[in-house]
């Protein structure tokens, strides 16, 4: 039966995203054992894209220090950096990826805050609160990304790191199906949005197979966006989906960033 067409974005992508979680999505898999394992002798497996895991020397001492895994559930990130020692709050929209950090955290006796939320609205917790945040491929689904942003730099305290992934906006110029048969037709603009840059039918039948709505945001907005928030930018990596995935762009380039920011110490001067 055909699924209507979506009233409020985020609500539907939550439904989405429990949805995925009881289809046992790569994405809300909890980790396993041997990783925590390894996470509390110090070695962390953590993605923020689809490939390559975060730099060792990307993340600040983790024991005592405060951390935000924002739009992050699906007990990966946030059993890891606990496990390490971190004290670690995890904000995601679905309840059932964040039942996942709970399930790891049950499973291996840690400590960890899970908070039902919109990424753009960080309201909850205070400013200069966090040593870290952890953000990977997930503002992809929020209409806007500026605000995440501005919000992740104010709850950060100075000298605290922002660790993000997130998607070049080149996967969203092509035509659907065209591109599921290794076809590269440019077709859409950027900025992009699946709600208004497909037609009726094409967006049907996305919603129809169950997929959650994206936005494609322009590079400007995801590099220059976390400058114009306060952050300086000191680290950068590309990666692509795994070869087993048969995504046609990925046979050609890299299409997901990482990038890892720091909100300047007070006594900083440019």
């Amino acid at each position: 039966m055909p699924r209507q067409l979506p009233g409020n974005v985020q609500e539907y992508n939550r439904q989405i995203w429990d949805n995925n979680v009881d289809q046992g999505n790569i994405w809300t898999i909890p980790v396993s054992p041997e990783v925590i394992a390894a996470a509390r002798q110090g070695i962390l497996e953590i993605y923020l894209t689809p490939c390559k895991t975060v730099p060792p020397e990307w993340f600040p001492p983790l024991p005592g220090c405060r951390v935000l895994c924002l739009a992050s559930g699906g007990g990966q990130q946030a059993p890891v950096l606990a496990a390490a020692g971190a004290l670690v709050t995890v904000l995601d929209n679905s309840p059932k990826q964040l039942a996942q950090d709970r399930f790891v955290a049950d499973r291996e006796n840690l400590s960890i805050e899970t908070v039902l939320g919109d990424m753009v609205d960080l309201s909850m917790f205070s400013e200069s609160w966090f040593d870290l945040v952890v953000h990977p491929v997930s503002n992809i689904f929020s209409a806007e990304i500026l605000p995440v942003w501005r919000e992740a730099y104010r709850v950060l305290k100075p000298g605290g790191v922002l660790l993000s992934g997130f998607t070049n906006p080149v996967r969203y110029i092509f035509e659907i199906d065209l591109y599921e048969q290794g076809l590269f037709e440019v077709k859409h603009k950027i900025p992009y949005a699946d709600l208004t840059s497909l037609g009726q039918e094409e967006l049907q039948g996305l919603i129809d197979q169950g997929y959650p709505l994206e936005y494609g945001h322009t590079l400007e907005d995801q590099i220059a966006g976390q400058i114009k928030a306060g952050f300086w930018l000191n680290g950068f990596y590309e990666d692509r989906f795994p070869e087993k995935n048969n995504d046609p762009l990925s046979k050609f380039m890299d299409s997901f960033i990482a990038t890892r920011s720091v909100k300047p110490p007070i006594d900083s001067a440019i």
